[in-house]
């Protein structure tokens, strides 16, 4: 048993939070407001809170389950400019939010309906500020590039857990970021066959 049983343990976070903390470095403003949905077990807004002690992170989650297990996070931490956890539905059409900075995503436009990732962009273009960086990580398919095999069995993997997840195009989230008002994606390949993919407001 742990300290505080609420708390979840995503194995991928020990993994890709280092590459992801590279990418941020050159992507978040110098100050402000970080807004995180789906923050899942709460391990990667506890540890980049951690790495940017000068903006504000505010977790977020539309399940109970995981909102425990980010504030058992961070009650551990003690962060001060760690945020409790609010919960939020991506595909809701009010958020429990009224501005940010920034926003980050990661590993939820595959695990999740495309109403999720819809509402995602819908409320970034009127949450964030001109420049302002959505900031996306996760497996994507993309029209130039071969799915690595890996990726193949994962989005088999999920469409038999529930038909309405799997991996995306990045050419679809590109097109709905850019009818709302985004820029170009910036895209970086990661390890394991992910992307980050940055979307600023334009």
């Amino acid at each position: 048993m742990t300290q505080d049983d609420s708390r979840q343990h995503a194995p991928a976070t020990q993994r890709n939070r280092e590459p992801i903390l590279a990418v941020l470095r050159d992507v978040l403003p110098a100050q402000g407001l970080v807004l995180e949905v789906a923050s899942g077990s709460g391990e990667h807004a506890v540890y980049f809170a951690g790495a940017f002690p000068n903006l504000i992170f505010q977790p977020s989650d539309p399940d109970q389950a995981a909102l425990a297990s980010i504030d058992a996070w961070a009650g551990e931490s003690a962060l001060p400019n760690l945020r409790s956890a609010i919960r939020l539905d991506a595909t809701a059409p009010r958020w429990p939010i009224t501005e940010a900075d920034a926003i980050l995503c990661i590993n939820m436009v595959h695990i999740s309906p495309w109403a999720a990732t819809e509402g995602l962009i819908r409320q970034a273009a009127q949450l964030l500020p001109v420049g302002g960086p959505l900031y996306l990580y996760g497996p994507y398919r993309q029209h130039d590039v071969p799915l690595a095999a890996s990726n193949a069995v994962f989005d088999d993997s999920l469409r038999r857990r529930n038909p309405k997840w799997g991996l995306r195009e990045l050419e679809a989230v590109a097109e709905l970021a850019s009818a709302a008002g985004f820029g170009e994606p910036e895209v970086t390949a990661m390890p394991a066959n992910n992307l980050s993919v940055v979307f600023r407001k334009a």
